[in-house]
């Protein structure tokens, strides 16, 4: 009784602060929106009424939801594709003996350490005047056009931003991956007929299988839940079309005071996550082989 009592001090003492900041910051609010999902509060007065699932039904219906659901699904198919595959042949080059191979993992590690909201601002000074000067001076299509101000070159905007930025963070599993994969697995293969793309499909792919699992998590998830960068780079536009789920719900919230219907649609995102995320972890999790 002693030995288990001090354990549960040992445990209480070490795991207590972290449970309560886990209550207070995510599952407390977690609830309570779910709770007020289901009112016609503003998030300001003090008084509301319960309405139950009308809110739901309104999101539901809500033409600039669903094309802001569009929007984000399509911008994150975008997004964790090219940053993996990217990622995985900077990974697999940089593992390579290359002269400086270190600095240049700094080099590209170096994106991820900036924040959205900063990034997103630089960015947008770089599309809307740095390249206006160069399309002057060089006349050229690309630097001419206006990046921001159309719906499809926005959108663009977007995906190269977010795969420079998360680029590194990807990049550094991936290396972590393939140094993982063990040397005599590799000779065996080569020395049994495997080359080129057959032993990086057949062979190392199985092996970092892992590495895999969680790269698309981190970049579906993430992209999922992109608000920072858009905010800070297009505002959603031209005319809404470059606005994301979360965005949508924010502006909902806390531009329109609709806050109990906010919280509806913050809770319907959340589900759609859940399910896509944990769907992408299943069916990965399924490939993952041991070395």
């Amino acid at each position: 009784m002693r030995k288990r009592l001090l354990e549960a001090i040992r445990q209480t003492v070490f795991m207590g602060p972290a449970v309560l900041v886990y209550l207070a910051v995510l599952l407390i609010p977690f609830l309570l929106g779910l709770y007020y999902s289901m009112t016609d509060w503003n998030g300001a007065s003090a008084s509301y009424s319960w309405v139950g699932f009308d809110n739901y039904r309104s999101a539901l219906f809500d033409p600039d939801f669903i094309r802001s659901f569009w929007f984000t699904i399509r911008l994150t198919l975008a997004i964790a594709l090219l940053m993996n595959v990217i990622g995985f042949g900077l990974a697999f080059l940089l593992t390579k003996k290359l002269r400086f191979r270190n600095l240049w993992r700094a080099v590209f590690f170096v994106p991820n350490v900036l924040g959205g909201l900063i990034l997103g601002f630089l960015w947008n000074f770089i599309f809307t005047k740095c390249f206006e000067a160069i399309g002057e001076a060089t006349n050229w299509h690309l630097f001419t056009i206006p990046w921001l101000g159309n719906e499809n070159t926005a959108f663009w905007s977007l995906v190269i931003v977010s795969v420079w930025h998360g680029l590194g963070y990807v990049m550094i599993i991936y290396i972590a991956g393939l140094a993982g994969v063990p040397a005599e697995i590799r000779e065996a293969a080569q020395i049994d007929g495997a080359a080129g793309w057959t032993l990086l499909i057949q062979v190392t792919f199985p092996l970092i299988m892992a590495s895999i699992t969680v790269c698309l998590f981190w970049t579906i998830s993430s992209t999922l839940r992109i608000f920072d960068l858009n905010y800070s780079l297009t505002s959603g536009g031209p005319f809404g079309s470059t606005e994301s789920v979360a965005m949508n719900i924010y502006y909902e919230a806390f531009r329109d005071n609709h806050f109990g219907l906010g919280s509806a649609k913050a809770v319907i995102f959340f589900a759609v996550v859940v399910v896509i995320t944990a769907a992408q972890v299943l069916l990965t999790k399924r490939k993952e082989v041991e070395a």
